[in-house]
């Protein structure tokens, strides 16, 4: 494996066999498997578990890593194309990155939307022109529109619940104060697509996923026997569901519109998922959201500290998933690709 960039790159099977050693290397650690090997992480944007569990990761597989956060005690770096750098970036990244990448053995980049641009951000500009002038293995930590490995510890989750391939999948919009980016959802609802499940998004008028997201998603789940629709009917949505995925998300109708947005998610507030929400239908459904999440404004405590919420369970497989694609990408029995 030389790049880490989009489940959509893998086959179903190739995911599956990628989890399985996930598993493998969770109960029975490798620790000598990436001796001598170095990761080289930079992180545009702040990180929590992304970055901990690569950490991590490394250290478990006898490897070691390094953290770049451009401004603070680097250079600030600046991204974009044919910018010109009259401003606060010091360098560019056609510059910084080849270094970086010259230091490690693998890279990782965490680079959120602009958020002003919807057509920019779906074509991916700035994490592309980032990853072309990087000669090494390389791992998207969470670019505009993608965040592949949120998306594998995810479908590990559900191997380990045991929640069937044709389960119901709900990928619910939640409130959030501002403006979050469209990558985890985007990477979610593909996901759940690409394993074969039924998969409903539950969205106010507003925010409906674009067209090339959904697009994506459908021909997934044209490809594994599953399904995707999207709705704003929450009760028909959440009747039957299996699995509650919540997730907080920009409105696309005011994509790079502050004003108009907070307009339109100012009357939102009943978009807390609670457990009210969870019909006698749907007694067994579990409850999953990524993480970073604003209690009792996007999810309710209820619902969070309840017996549904498998958030932790989530947040535990970032590490044995993000193993798996070290492993892969580094040992010496890696699978090239």
């Amino acid at each position: 494996m030389k790049r880490f960039l989009d489940l959509a790159d893998f086959s179903r099977e190739e995911i599956l066999d990628l989890l399985a050693l996930a598993r493998r290397l969770e109960e029975h650690p490798e620790p000598r498997a990436l001796a001598g090997k170095i990761l080289g992480l930079v992180f545009f944007n702040p990180s929590l578990r992304t970055l901990s569990s690569f950490q991590v990761g490394m250290m478990r597989l006898g490897g070691q890593s390094f953290v770049i956060t451009p401004g603070q005690g680097t250079w600030q770096l600046e991204t974009r194309t044919g910018a010109i750098m009259n401003g606060a970036a010091a360098e560019h990244v056609r510059e910084g990155l080849p270094v970086l990448a010259s230091y490690a053995d693998a890279l990782g980049i965490r680079a959120f939307a602009e958020g002003k641009d919807l057509r920019h951000d779906l074509a991916e500009t700035n994490f592309k022109a980032m990853s072309s002038v990087v000669d090494k293995p390389l791992i998207n930590l969470e670019s505009a529109m993608n965040h592949p490995c949120q998306a594998l510890a995810d479908w590990k989750t559900l191997e380990d619940l045991r929640v069937p391939q044709r389960a119901k999948f709900v990928l619910t919009w939640a409130n959030h104060p501002r403006v979050t980016p469209l990558a985890v959802p985007a990477a979610t609802v593909h996901m759940a697509a690409q394993r074969g499940m039924e998969v409903v998004v539950l969205r106010p008028e507003g925010f409906a996923l674009p067209p090339e997201i959904m697009d994506k998603a459908r021909a997934a789940a044209a490809a594994s026997g599953g399904s995707v629709r999207e709705t704003n009917d929450r009760s028909e949505a959440l009747n039957g569901a299996h699995v509650v995925y919540a997730k907080e998300w920009g409105s696309t109708t005011h994509y790079g519109d502050s004003v108009g947005d907070a307009t339109l998610r100012a009357g939102l507030t009943d978009w807390c998922v609670r457990e009210n929400w969870f019909s006698k239908s749907a007694s067994d459904c579990k409850f999953m959201h990524c993480l970073p999440v604003r209690r009792n404004v996007a999810v309710a405590d209820e619902v969070l500290d309840g017996p549904r919420s498998v958030v932790q369970r989530e947040a535990h497989n970032r590490l044995p998933a993000q193993m798996a694609v070290l492993h892969r990408m580094l040992s010496n029995g890696g699978a090239e690709r």
